[in-house]
């Protein structure tokens, strides 16, 4: 098929795009679109057969949920309940903004938008070019990042169109988005919250709405025989086309590490790359070395992380290299993502 690419100016004409775009959603078709996070592939949610396309378009396994976007916080009560009072309480701190909240799910979300799954995921995005759409589209868009399945997400419309032209029916183009990582996940369908993917809502914000957060076990640890509480934590996501290694330890003993990890590459051939931070990037040796930025500003790592395996992908880097974050704050979310990228393959020195 042709895809229709749009770019959203901020003009008159945006208005006819998004209804457009609308159209092809009720229709049954596929759009990419930005939100506050990445870009999403979206699908009307309570159509089955859309959420089976979504499926085939990113080439992603049907047991891994896709989260359904509303634009009025009054819309949950068609899709879910309980709605309890730790659900509204989420959503008078975070919403519309980066958290997905698990519910039950009511009749109405069919199994194929949620994975075979009782429950339904769901999120209230801030971007403003989302909401109209989703309004256009009829109230419920279901939407994950819009990349081929196990790749990186796409932060510009550039890479949708990389991933997805050709798939998918439309591109609404609005340009670079703010985060650039994925929504937090908090799994608030049973008895304790769980988080199941970090974000930039980390569990230190949350835990001052609810009290003590649960982080699901198989987040940061690819090692532990703890199940995965929802069968999308169990693919390999994010993946730049290269063997990416997370190398961690001393500032210093990883800096001489990765070196020598480079020149070993270097001499077998192959083109190397490594992730640096601002404050470490003129010591590193490699074919690209690219900063993510500071690791005083864990907001601008989060935004520049996927950008920068993308541009490894267009540079045919074989061998990369990265240095280790903090656990903590925004850098679990940072790190999750790495861990999944290199299929946690993780070297200490």
């Amino acid at each position: 098929m042709d895809t229709i690419y749009a770019v959203i100016k901020g003009d008159n004409a945006d208005e006819e795009q998004i209804r457009r775009a609308g159209d092809i959603l009720k229709a049954g078709g596929l759009v990419a679109f930005p939100t506050e996070t990445v870009y999403g592939l979206g699908g009307d949610a309570l159509n089955p057969d859309s959420s089976k396309k979504i499926y085939e378009a990113k080439g992603r396994p049907s047991d891994n949920p896709l989260i359904v976007h509303i634009c009025r916080w009054e819309d949950i009560y068609r899709i879910a309940e309980p709605v309890t009072e730790e659900v509204e309480r989420l959503a008078e701190a975070f919403w519309p903004g980066p958290l997905t909240m698990i519910l039950q799910k009511k009749d109405t979300v069919p199994k194929e938008t949620t994975g075979g799954l009782d429950t339904v995921a769901i999120r209230f995005p801030s971007h403003p070019v989302a909401r109209r759409l989703i309004e256009a589209a009829g109230g419920f868009v279901a939407a994950p990042s819009a990349n081929a399945s196990g790749r990186p997400s796409p932060t510009m419309a550039e890479y949708v169109a990389e991933d997805m032209n050709g798939r998918i029916e439309m591109i609404l183009d609005g340009g670079a988005v703010g985060i650039g990582l994925e929504s937090t996940i908090v799994d608030v369908s049973g008895p304790e919250p769980i988080i199941l993917r970090p974000g930039y809502v980390t569990q230190e914000m949350l835990e001052k709405v609810l009290g003590e957060v649960e982080l699901d076990q198989t987040i940061l640890d690819g090692t532990t025989a703890q199940r995965p509480k929802a069968p999308g934590m169990k693919y390999r996501h994010y993946a730049p086309k290269g063997e990416l290694s997370i190398v961690e330890g001393s500032a210093e003993a990883v800096v001489e590490h990765i070196n020598s990890l480079c020149a070993r590459a270097a001499a077998e051939g192959k083109k190397t790359g490594v992730i640096a931070t601002d404050e470490t990037f003129a010591r590193y040796a490699a074919d690209s070395v690219k900063s993510v930025g500071s690791r005083e500003d864990e907001e601008a790592i989060a935004h520049s992380l996927y950008r920068i395996l993308r541009e490894f992908d267009d540079e045919e880097v074989e061998v990369m290299y990265t240095e280790s974050f903090s656990s903590y704050g925004m850098g679990q979310a940072i790190m999750n993502r790495l861990l999944k990228a290199a299929g946690h393959r993780i070297i200490t020195v």
